[in-house]
């Protein structure tokens, strides 16, 4: 069983940056596939990034360039920092760990409770 844990969210004004964060229970973590997804109201749920256990990431289309996703295995933690804000970013963003590939359609197998990023214009 995996616990994960989100914290650094808030309110940003646009263009700015906000570096979240997922703390994980259990001696396994290095081996899962870590990912950040995020919902806004009215809209489906997107994986926006993701890392796995050797350090390959990916991104949406929608963050590249702007999101960055890590990891610190010794700490069991990843991390996510978001950089040139923008107001279409606000949404819940909620920390995912399974061993599988991620994807959005699909729930992982571990989900944290989720942070609320806000960016205002």
């Amino acid at each position: 069983q995996v616990q994960l844990v989100e914290s650094g969210g808030g309110l940003v004004q646009a263009g700015g940056s906000l570096r979240l964060s997922c703390a994980a229970s259990g001696r396994t973590f290095r081996r899962y596939v870590m990912g950040w997804y995020r919902q806004a109201p009215g809209k489906d749920r997107e994986l926006v990034a993701a890392i796995t256990s050797d350090g390959s990431t990916n991104y949406a289309d929608s963050v590249k360039g702007r999101f960055t996703i890590s990891r610190d295995n010794a700490k069991n933690t990843v991390y996510l920092q978001m950089d040139s804000l923008k107001p279409e970013d606000t949404a819940v963003y909620n920390c995912g760990a399974d061993y599988r590939p991620l994807a959005s359609g699909r729930l992982p197998d571990y989900w944290g409770q989720g942070t609320q990023v806000s960016v205002s214009s």
